[in-house]
């Protein structure tokens, strides 16, 4: 389907934009409009990869007329643009409210403006039962995503959103700093062992977004199933990977952070398709007529409950071994 198409990845030069490049450059597409506001790493990304079909593009998803100009003759969006790290949007809500909201918003002005054919939000689990700003946020980025595409009768524009957990050894992600920090022979810190989190890879976090581009329909949001861990055994399966015996430090539940995370509410969970690997949540097209549905409530509610990192799969520290042994950036920390 991206045959001879363009491509443009909002937020491109984060590990996500990272991944895509890597899977498409290869490809027949015609060409990938990296578009973001750090002119560094566009600089770096253009060096490295001296690709002719990648064209970088300057501008913030805050500004709807830059992203409008920078959408001309695109045909389909990977929307990863984001505030993402829960404490710093916990003390600069507003700053994850104009970019994780309002920058969305203009993301799909602009995609319906100017004909682009799809267009994927990537979301995260966090705006499931959000307790942070980062999680409310991309909850409202979800619901605005959802009210647009309610409202598209032609179908031209088609608009959906994939919601993931923790992507393993992304930039920020507590991976990388654990084996950094048994570089330096300093104690491992970590919030709270007993608490779990989903385990994906880049590469599933593309597979999905692809599974979106593909299956989509208006206002629907894709989720992968996939693993967990407790924060405590991934600790113990990274030193016993490094061979290391360095101290672990207790430090304590950070800003807006949960015990656990739901990718998909119970609500959902209602009207959830399971469709193998993945679970697609269709839109709730209902109108503002409510008596129309007020009548019979949810009886199945009452059997369901919301998927979590609680109650998915749980990997022990042989099984995180085996799965962190996978990863690219591990093998090359362990040179193997």
């Amino acid at each position: 389907m991206f045959k001879d198409k363009v491509l443009m990845i909002t937020g491109g030069t984060g590990s996500f934009g990272n991944t895509v490049l890597k899977r498409f450059l290869d490809t027949d597409v015609k060409q990938i409009i990296v578009f973001s506001r750090d002119e560094k790493k566009q600089e770096d990304m253009r060096i490295a990869l001296a690709n002719p079909k990648l064209k970088f593009i300057i501008g913030d998803t805050r500004d709807y007329d830059s992203i409008y100009r920078a959408m001309a003759n695109v045909d389909y969006v990977f929307h990863a643009a984001a505030l993402k790290q829960v404490p710093s949007c916990e003390f600069y809500p507003m700053e994850a409210v104009k970019t994780n909201v309002n920058g969305t918003e203009n993301v799909l002005n602009a995609a319906i403006d100017r004909g682009v054919k799809r267009v994927v939000l990537l979301s995260t689990d966090k705006a499931v039962y959000p307790i942070n700003a980062m999680g409310i946020s991309k909850a409202m980025a979800e619901k605005v995503l959802i009210a647009k595409a309610r409202r598209q009768e032609d179908d031209k524009t088609i608009l959906c959103a994939t919601r993931y957990g923790n992507v393993m050894a992304s930039r920020g992600s507590v991976i990388p700093l654990f084996f950094e920090k048994i570089k330096l022979n300093k104690p491992l810190t970590i919030t709270d062992p007993n608490m779990t989190r989903f385990l994906m890879s880049l590469e599933d976090s593309v597979d999905l977004v692809l599974h979106a581009f593909k299956n989509g329909k208006q206002g629907d949001i894709f989720v992968q199933k996939a693993p967990a861990c407790t924060i405590g055994d991934l600790t113990e399966a990274i030193k016993q990977l490094c061979k290391s015996n360095i101290g672990t430090k207790i430090i304590g539940t950070r800003h807006g952070e949960k015990l656990y995370e739901s990718l998909v509410s119970r609500e959902e969970m209602v009207k959830a398709e399971d469709m193998g690997r993945y679970y697609r949540i269709p839109a709730d097209n209902r109108d503002l007529n409510y008596d129309k549905y007020i009548i019979n409530g949810q009886v199945d509610l009452n059997e369901l409950d919301d998927y979590t990192s609680h109650n998915t799969e749980r990997l022990d520290i042989e099984q995180i071994k085996k799965l962190l042994l996978t990863l690219k950036y591990v093998q090359k920390e362990l040179n193997i």
